[in-house]
């Protein structure tokens, strides 16, 4: 995958050629985001979260792009409504990055995946997607 730095969400904008929708529910505390490119005509925003309090997520990742995101080998999908959803345990990472849950879907020519790492609850996670505007 095509990644570069970009510097803010305005040149995430300019390389998407439109807005990037983004969450309108708050995100966790960060520690800070990354925006980079995820290749032509996709973006990508980086929410690397305050795990420093036990039982707390670690990251939330947006992908927003012309075409889909490429595959990350988590399995077969499980159709919740709209969305597709994968999950993985990710056993070797550290314990505010394990598990993964990510849920993709397309919304009127935009490709999006919402991958959150760590102890997310799924709803939560349902619900964040859902501000996506």
């Amino acid at each position: 995958m095509d990644r570069e730095s970009l510097d803010g969400i305005a040149a995430a904008d300019a390389h998407l050629g439109r807005t990037v929708p983004l969450p309108t529910l708050p995100v966790p505390l960060s520690r800070w985001v990354e925006v980079v490119t995820a290749g032509p005509g996709a973006v990508q925003v980086e929410w690397n979260l305050d795990a420093t309090r036990e039982g707390t997520p670690g990251r939330l990742t947006l992908y927003v792009g012309a075409d889909a995101p490429p595959d990350r080998g988590l399995g077969e999908p499980e159709q919740l409504g709209r969305y597709e959803h994968r999950t993985a345990p990710l056993q070797d990472a550290d314990p505010d990055l394990r598990p993964v849950d990510e849920l993709s879907w397309v919304d009127d020519d935009l490709h999006f995946r919402l991958t959150g790492q760590g102890p997310w609850e799924l709803i939560e996670l349902m619900a964040l997607a859902e501000s996506i505007g």
